[in-house]
C-alpha cells in the first residue's frame, strides 16, 4: 500500500509514524510546505520519498491524508482532484467536517473522500513532536459522504486501528455538533475566562499570582494556538453560537439561584454536574488532551525539588513540567509533578512511595 501525506506536522508525523510502525512495508511519501519539515522523517525512515510539491507522485497512492492548516488544504485540493487515481481513498484531519466536505462536493470528490478527525492532540506541534503513540485507545472520528464504498470505509477502519485508535462513524453533521460541545466550545470559555480574570486583575496581579487548582485545570487549553482557534470558529460558528447560547442561558440560571441564596438548588446545581462527570471513562483520551500528574509532600529545604528529579531520572521516568504549589486551597502536595503518559506517572507513584515520599494523585 501506498500513502501520501499533504502536510507532516504532531498530527501528519503522527498518523505516518503510527502506520509505518504497524505496517513496515507500505511505502509513505510526503509533502509539506516547508520542506526541511521533511528531513527528519526522510531520515527516520517513516517516509520513503518527501515531494518538492503536490505532484503526479500521488496518483500512485491508494490513500492520501490531507494534515496541513485549513486554507492550505483548501489550495492543495485543487490539484489532488487530477492526480486522485480510481479506487483511491482521500481523508483529512481537520477538527470541523461541514467545511470541508462542501470543499470535496464542489470538486465532485464525494465517491472517492472520507473525511477523517482522530480525537488526540498536544500543546506542542510540528513533525519533531510526533509519536507512534499518539491515537492509542483515543476515538478516531470518521464522516463518508453518501457516496462512499462499503469496501472503502471498511478499508479505512482497518487502518486507522492499526494506528490503535478507535474508529468512530457519524455524520458530518453530527461531528460538528459534539465536537463544537466537548471541544470548541471549551476552548471559547476557557479563553472567555482568562480574559476575565485578566481584566479584573489589573491592580495588583493578585490573581494572577495565586492561580492554581481548579483555574489552572480548566483554564489550561486557553493556551492553545490562536490562528487555529480562529478557523475553528470560523468553519463551525453556527454549532459554537447555538452551543454558546445554551451555555449563557444555564448561566443565567445559576446566576439567579446564586441571587435567590436558593441552597437546594445551588446543590443541585453542583451535584448534577459532579455526577456526570464522575460517569466518564477515563481510559479514553478526549480532544481535550487529559493531564498525567502527582503532588508530592516535600521538606523546604535546598536541593528538595533536584533530588526528586534526579531521583525519577535514575530510573528512566521522564517528567514534563515540575514546580512548587504556592496555593494548595483545593489540592495536596508541595510539588505537583506532571508526566507525558499514564504509565511513567503510575511507574512514578511506586518508586516515589515505596521511597517514603507521601504522594496525592491528580
Amino acid at each position: 500500500m501506498k500513502i501520501g501525506f499533504v502536510g507532516l506536522g504532531l498530527i501528519g508525523g503522527s498518523i505516518a509514524k503510527a502506520i509505518k510502525h504497524a505496517e513496515p512495508e507500505y511505502e509513505l511519501v510526503a509533502y509539506d510546505i516547508v520542506q526541511e519539515a521533511l528531513l527528519p522523517a526522510l531520515k527516520e525512515g517513516v517516509i520513503t520519498r518527501a515531494l518538492p510539491e503536490v505532484n503526479e507522485e500521488f496518483s500512485e497512492c491508494d490513500m492520501v491524508f490531507l494534515c496541513a492548516p485549513v486554507t492550505e488544504n483548501d489550495h492543495s485540493l485543487q490539484k489532488l482532484a487530477g492526480y486522485l487515481k480510481d479506487g483511491a481513498i482521500l481523508t483529512d484531519v481537520g477538527s470541523v467536517k461541514g467545511d470541508i466536505h462542501t470543499h470535496i462536493e464542489k470538486l465532485g470528490l464525494t465517491a472517492c473522500f472520507i473525511g477523517g478527525h482522530p480525537m488526540a492532540g498536544s500543546e506542542k506541534t510540528g513533525y519533531g513532536n510526533a509519536r507512534e503513540d499518539l491515537f492509542e485507545n483515543v476515538y478516531y472520528m470518521i464522516t463518508p459522504t453518501a457516496q462512499t464504498s462499503e469496501k472503502a470505509l471498511e478499508c479505512y477502519k482497518r487502518l486507522v486501528k492499526k494506528m490503535g485508535a478507535i474508529p468512530l462513524v457519524v455524520s458530518p453533521e453530527k461531528h460538528d455538533y459534539v465536537t463544537g460541545a466537548i471541544s470548541h466550545l471549551p476552548h471559547v470559555i476557557a479563553a472567555s475566562l482568562v480574559n476575565l480574570i485578566q481584566e479584573e486583575d489589573k491592580q495588583d496581579g493578585i490573581m494572577k499570582m495565586i492561580a492554581a487548582g481548579g483555574f489552572r485545570d480548566i483554564t489550561r487549553i486557553a493556551s492553545s494556538s490562536p490562528e487555529m482557534w480562529e478557523a475553528i470558529c470560523m468553519t463551525n460558528a453556527e454549532n459554537i453560537i447555538r452551543l454558546l447560547a445554551s451555555y449563557i442561558e444555564d448561566l443565567q440560571k445559576i446566576r439567579e439561584k446564586i441571587q435567590q441564596h436558593d441552597r437546594e438548588q445551588i446543590r443541585a446545581f453542583f451535584s448534577s454536574a459532579r455526577d456526570y462527570r464522575d460517569s466518564f471513562a477515563e481510559a479514553v483520551d478526549g480532544p481535550i488532551r487529559k493531564v498525567y500528574a502527582c503532588h508530592v509532600d516535600i521538606t523546604d529545604e535546598p536541593g528538595a525539588i533536584a533530588k526528586i528529579a534526579s531521583f525519577l531520572a535514575g530510573r528512566q521516568i521522564s517528567i514534563k513540567n515540575i514546580g512548587i504549589i504556592h496555593n494548595r486551597e483545593y489540592e495536596e502536595g508541595v510539588l505537583r509533578i506532571e508526566f507525558y503518559d499514564y504509565e511513567a506517572k503510575e511507574k512514578a507513584g511506586e518508586v516515589l512511595t515505596s521511597s517514603g515520599y507521601r504522594l496525592y494523585n491528580k
